[in-house]
């Protein structure tokens, strides 16, 4: 496929305009779902010289039991097909992000990519399968696009007719029920050196995911998290509580434990473009994770579809050691795989009316999993400012394909804020919690005791 081209499926002009489309796709469209499209939405065939394969069902082996965490890298005897570095990086522009061009001219003795051959790793269980083809006729954006219903379960909008649709499907994205992991915020400052902002402990839990939830007993909330901070000693024992919903009237609610006041207070503050403190400010809280949070300060619009190298199957890197996770000025290029994939080109543009230090940003999402893999921001006066690559990992005992850690690169500052990184930590698969796990009065009365 040309990397310029749209996907030649019925992508009506809001494609190209970002006018919402608020109905459900049609039965023949949905009935693209495991034929010509895999059961996520991504274009089941290669590209056209075969260096994107077909998807073939992606990676679905079950461990043993028990090994519900991140395996290493997948592919640790493959070698590199190209390495792209500032001298040879004009021959390959055209798949390079504004972002990446900028930290291979901005590092040129350093930043490289280790391109991999390409591997569609995309999977998913069974049911997430069957309520995403549900989901593809019946789930609908709502209040201006800033919530949808008819959906659970599943990706909301598989055949994606604006750019709205596209980041709920990153919002809504793939998810075991429930997952603990340690991680580390990073900071790397502009001489080279190398901060630790914080080091926790994580508890999430995906209620639209819940195995016996159904659209119709949702609570509207989509994720449920819980982390503590253990170093440096001056912030241990700090807890924040976030939930999030698709209704824009309770859309994030936050809770703050601080040790030294022995209380907890509501944190409305840990939203949009916020300094993200447990990051010592190094990055703004809608960057954890590539992007978090609701989309009401953007007006979104789809740019089109192509191919371009992104960080892919990064098991490797997000799994090393942390002596060995990261370089000066950016990610250790030898534990980070590259590889050609499609990508949705998302535009968001600031909405009339809001605010947000960053006015426009584009995001690359991975057609099989519609997860964020890089993301560029720009100023005010329209120059790239920040540019984020986001790791997708392997999970197989899910199976799925999923997103925690971020580089989040701050071009004109020189610095780069790892944002839970997991180097050293563990991450694994666990049972649900009591939903009151995830409140601000469990946490006080934790505090207290």
């Amino acid at each position: 496929m040309n990397n310029k081209t749209f996907l030649g499926f019925s992508l009506v002009a809001s494609l190209v305009t970002g006018a919402p489309v608020w109905a459900a796709v049609g039965a023949q469209e949905a009935a693209s779902l495991g034929a010509a499209l895999t059961p996520l939405g991504g274009e089941k065939a290669g590209n056209a010289d075969g260096s994107i394969p077909a998807w073939d069902g992606g990676t679905r082996q079950t461990p043993a039991a028990g090994n519900n965490f991140i395996p290493g890298d997948l592919f640790s005897t493959e070698k590199p097909v190209v390495k792209i570095t500032a001298e040879n990086m004009a021959k390959y522009s055209d798949k390079l992000s504004e972002g990446t061009r900028a930290l291979l001219q901005k590092y040129p003795q350093s930043f490289r990519l280790d391109v991999y051959p390409t591997h569609r790793t995309a999977s998913a269980p069974d049911y997430v399968y069957k309520n995403t083809a549900l989901n593809a006729q019946n789930c609908k954006l709502t209040q201006n696009g800033q919530s949808v219903e008819g959906c659970f379960g599943g990706i909301p909008f598989p055949v994606p007719k604006s750019g709205l649709e596209v980041i709920w499907n990153f919002l809504l994205r793939v998810e075991p029920e429930a997952v603990e992991y340690g991680f580390k915020n990073v900071v790397l400052t502009s001489d080279g050196g190398q901060t630790l902002a914080t080091r926790n402990d994580n508890a999430w839990q995906y209620p639209y995911y819940y195995q016996k939830g159904s659209a119709q007993n949702w609570s509207k909330e989509y994720f449920l998290q819980r982390f503590s901070t253990t170093a440096p000693p001056f912030k241990a024992g700090e807890t924040l509580v976030i939930r999030d919903s698709v209704d824009p009237q309770q859309s994030r609610q936050a809770w703050q434990y601080l040790v030294g006041q022995r209380r907890v207070r509501r944190a409305p503050t840990v939203a949009y473009d916020t300094p993200d403190f447990v990051a010592s400010g190094a990055n703004y809280f809608d960057e954890v994770q590539g992007f978090f949070g609701m989309p009401d300060r953007y007006d979104w619009k789809i740019a089109g579809k192509k191919e371009i190298y992104v960080p892919y199957n990064t098991n490797g890197q997000v799994t090393a050691a942390a002596d060995k996770a990261f370089a000066p000025h950016h990610l250790n290029p030898d534990t980070l795989r590259w590889e050609l994939h499609r990508v949705w080109v998302v535009e968001a543009t600031l909405a009339s009316g809001k605010r947000h230090a960053v006015p426009k940003r584009t995001f690359y999402f991975d057609e099989d999993t519609w997860l964020l893999t890089l993301l560029d921001g720009y100023d005010a006066e329209g120059k790239l400012w920040r540019t984020s690559q986001v790791l997708p990992f392997v999970v197989p005992s899910v199976p799925a394909v999923l997103v925690k850690p971020v580089a989040v690169f701050n071009l004109q500052a020189g610095t780069v804020s790892n944002v839970q990184a997991f180097n050293g930590e563990n991450f694994r698969v666990v049972p649900l919690k009591p939903e009151s796990y995830f409140t601000g009065d469990a946490v006080a009365a934790e505090g207290v005791r």
